[in-house]
């Protein structure tokens, strides 16, 4: 499989390094399920996992003795974010007493990993499982490409590590295949992977089986990311899910009542919890400037040009082509609620919106919230010259911009 490395490497960095890692890939296309969630659904698909037993008080440790072997044991906080053993919410514990310890300090913590901010995400369970014998570990996912609009699997024999490392560092390690949605997986392709991977005979069936089951539960569910890190190799030569990981598509889920139920609020950041009642796009970021446009793709290039002269944004908000006074009075508060906010910039470009209605918007929520930083206000299209005179009258301390560049250069210089 020459070719396929390469590929594999252009899709992992081009993911990661195009956008903050505070926002994520798919944060803001897909509902997240915790670990023993998606285990469930592995385990309803045929996919083996360890045997594990659900923790959310100390209480629950009666059903670890009497379910899993009275020896040793993996503690994993149930949080939804990444690298949870370099935070301390993975724990190898041996006996009894260091098993209810770790219960005891992890359950109503914030667990804190290179993948939260400095405030860490809250710990409402637990998984424990018991200690699985491990030969080789390997990567495993499948995800949807949009540049090739298909699904596709990828895999590396370089299990247990960052993906997103092994992709720029050892781009030969990472495996990638292709598949047809007319076709579906084909026997062939699990094979070659399993083949690259170094897996023997036997093994490569076991992969191939387990691997179509993994295509049958992401069509299933509409997912846009199913991934095992890692998929050992057991001392008994089978293959097993040690971890599990499922982001379900957002769009899709008015198929699946029965996965709606699985969102955990505790594990999205507040205002993007309250943004998704108000039917606003918001994703929280780390920078100081607080972002309002209409449109995706407008909103990406303020994003890009805030960085280009020297800012961060505070947040990606797209209030979209239909915003009303309410609406934009509404998403104007929801970005002031970030007490990070030093100063705002309002890019609205009117096509179906008016310009004017905007103005309006924003003269409403400076009043009511009492806006106590500077913003910086782009208006271009529909009655954008009435727009700014409202703006002007307002009396309040509103900095008009002429075009993109030189708003994001005002934004930039009010937080200097």
């Amino acid at each position: 499989m020459p070719t396929l490395a390469g590929w594999g490497q252009n899709l992992l960095v081009t993911c990661v390094a195009k956008i903050p890692k505070e926002a994520y890939c798919l944060r803001s296309l897909s509902m997240n399920l915790h670990e023993y969630q998606a285990k469930a659904l592995f385990k309803q698909a045929g996919i083996p996992v360890p045997p594990g037993v659900v923790v959310r008080k100390l209480g629950d440790l009666r059903e670890v003795y009497a379910r899993l072997s009275d020896n040793a044991w993996a503690v994993k906080a149930q949080v939804h974010a990444g690298g949870r053993g370099k935070g301390g919410g993975v724990r190898i514990v041996r006996t009894r007493s260091e098993l209810a310890a770790a219960a005891s300090a992890l359950l109503g913590s914030q667990l804190v990993t290179p993948q939260t901010d400095a405030d860490g995400l809250p710990v409402g369970a637990l998984l424990v499982e018991a200690l699985t014998d491990i030969q080789n570990e390997y990567y495993l996912s499948l995800l949807v490409d949009r540049a090739h609009e298909r699904i596709t699997v990828m895999a590396s024999s370089a299990g247990g590590m960052n993906i997103e490392t092994v992709a720029a560092e050892t781009p030969e390690l990472i495996l990638t295949t292709v598949i047809h949605p007319a076709s579906g997986l084909l026997p062939y392709q699990g094979r070659r992977l399993g083949f690259a991977l170094g897996l023997n005979k036997d093994q490569i069936g076991q992969f191939g089986a387990l691997l179509a089951k993994l295509y049958t539960l992401f069509v299933r569910h509409d997912a846009s990311l199913v991934e095992v890190n890692p998929l050992v190799l057991t001392k008994g030569g089978e293959l097993l899910a040690l971890d599990a990981k499922i982001n379900l598509d957002d769009n899709a889920l008015y198929r699946h009542p029965e996965l709606v139920d699985l969102r955990d609020p505790s594990q999205e950041n507040e205002r993007e919890a309250r943004a998704k009642q108000l039917d606003l796009n918001y994703i929280k970021l780390i920078g100081s400037i607080g972002c309002m446009v209409n449109g995706a793709g407008l909103a990406m290039a303020t994003m890009d040009l805030i960085k280009l002269h020297g800012g961060l944004p505070a947040n990606f908000l797209d209030v979209g082509g239909n915003a009303t006074v309410h609406r934009v009075t509404q998403a104007f508060k929801l970005l002031l609620s970030d007490a990070s906010v030093e100063a705002v910039l309002v890019n609205i470009f009117g096509g179906i919106v008016r310009c004017d209605l905007i103005a309006e918007g924003i003269i409403e929520a400076v009043r009511d919230v009492h806006v106590r930083v500077p913003v910086v206000v782009r208006l271009a299209g529909t009655n954008e010259q009435r727009g700014r005179e409202m703006l002007a009258a307002s009396g309040f301390n509103i900095i008009a911009a002429e075009g993109l560049s030189d708003a994001a250069d005002k934004a930039v210089k009010a937080v200097a």
